[in-house]
């Protein structure tokens, strides 16, 4: 099909490519399966103690891995071949899920082992991420790129939709052990496709010294528009992110219950999956720093609208605007990154996208608990949408190259 028109997600990156589709298509499998453990996980722990906070001490044991080797993870991408990086972490990973099976069949109900399982898998995905993402630009044309980011965001988008869906029902059905099992078996195909890559071992223009976290960070301060690709999703992350909200909004604006909670909480991730559907005209704009500013003024303004409604298939529809314009953030955000800084580089810039992707939400739920317990739901929502245009306007007005940003011309 003619890039000219085209409306559905680009594919190219699946037909020219075989690495990259064998590759796509293990992590779709692999995402699905992390999302039925991520399910099984709280559920077991809820079952062992009866609390909501040890519930939440899930998140806690998942994030701070995530957040304090996602850095060390990327320097790590930029030392050694990135696909037996990729491999290792991602066996790493279907071993533990391996043994969160052989423990609970074997009897181990304690929410500590539980616990100590998953900070381990967090460890390995915050080596495999950054691994994974920069082999990406040696498998495909920069002109590809934000089609195959498009994709990634699919992956990213249907485990977390379908993933826990089919965690409930095999967990119902057969019990967490089995859960569990399927987890460790779906990361074959990841394995697998991590198995027939090429070696990828990272460019060193000047070779010398190790790479370093720090060395990544004195690069990203002479980059500004790669910094403005951060400083923009923090807008939106940290003061426009109402999903901590989301239990008291089903209630005091819906007179909803649980299920409308599900259904707020479903809406951004329906939104987002859309996003990447409905990806085609993306391979036809240059203009990426535009781009991201436009998406995130998007996503802030949905969540203001959002605020501004009480009819509950309005909200919903805008939380799913907001999801769409995300999606577009991502793509033009990893794809910038990936085209714009060297090769050699690219391990440590993932690794502060994780730390940003991973910890701005985590910010974002706290300035909107603390904001609406002192005025109102309301006013945080609305608040924090508007303050998220304005800031990324501001940001637009004062660093005008990333606005002009090209990417035939990085």
């Amino acid at each position: 099909m003619p890039t000219r028109g085209r409306i559905f997600a680009d594919l190219t990156p699946l037909r020219t490519s075989p690495d990259y589709r064998r590759l796509w298509f293990g992590n779709m499998v692999s995402w699905v399966g992390s999302g039925m453990t991520a399910l099984a996980i709280s559920l077991q722990v809820y079952d062992l103690t009866g609390s909501s906070f040890y519930v939440g001490l899930v998140g806690i044991f998942t994030l701070v891995p995530l957040i304090v080797f996602g850095l060390y993870g990327g320097a790590v991408a930029d030392t050694v071949d990135r696909r037996k990086l990729g491999l290792y972490s991602a066996f790493g990973s279907a071993a533990l899920s391996a043994a969160l099976a052989a423990g609970t069949f074997a009897g181990l109900a304690n929410v500590w082992f539980l616990y100590a399982v998953i900070a381990l898998q967090s460890i390995c995905q915050a080596l495999n991420a950054p691994a994974r993402s920069a082999m990406i630009p040696k498998l495909l044309p920069p002109g590809q790129l934000p089609a195959a980011n498009a994709l990634n965001s699919m992956i990213m988008t249907t485990g977390t939709l379908v993933g826990p869906m089919l965690g409930g029902l095999v967990v119902g059905f057969a019990g967490y052990k089995t859960a569990y099992l399927i987890d460790a078996i779906t990361f074959a195909a990841s394995l697998y496709a991590m198995w027939r890559l090429p070696a990828m071992l990272p460019e060193r223009a000047g070779g010398g010294a190790r790479p370093s976290v720090l060395e990544g960070l004195r690069f990203l301060a002479t980059r500004p528009n790669l910094r403005m690709t951060f400083f923009s999703d923090f807008c939106a992350m940290i003061l426009a992110h109402p999903r901590a909200l989301f239990p008291a909004v089903a209630v005091l604006w819906y007179g909803g219950d649980a299920r409308t909670t599900g259904l707020l909480v479903a809406a951004p991730a329906i939104g987002a999956l859309l996003g990447g559907v409905f990806s085609g005209w993306q391979g036809r704009v240059h203009r990426h720093g535009l781009a991201v500013l436009i998406s995130v003024g998007g996503w802030g303004g949905a969540i203001a609208a959002f605020g501004l409604t009480r009819q509950l298939w309005l909200g919903l529809l805008m939380l799913a605007v907001a999801g769409f314009c995300d999606t577009v953030s991502m793509v033009f955000r990893n794809t910038m990154m990936q085209v714009a800084a060297p090769d050699e580089m690219r391990g440590r810039l993932q690794g502060v996208f994780i730390v940003v992707v991973a910890g701005g939400p985590r910010l974002g739920d706290f300035l909107a608990g603390t904001v609406a317990d002192v005025t109102s739901p309301a006013v945080m929502v609305v608040g924090g949408g508007l303050a998220c245009v304005l800031a990324v306007t501001v940001l637009g007005l004062t660093r005008r190259g990333f606005a002009r940003y090209d990417a035939r011309d990085p």
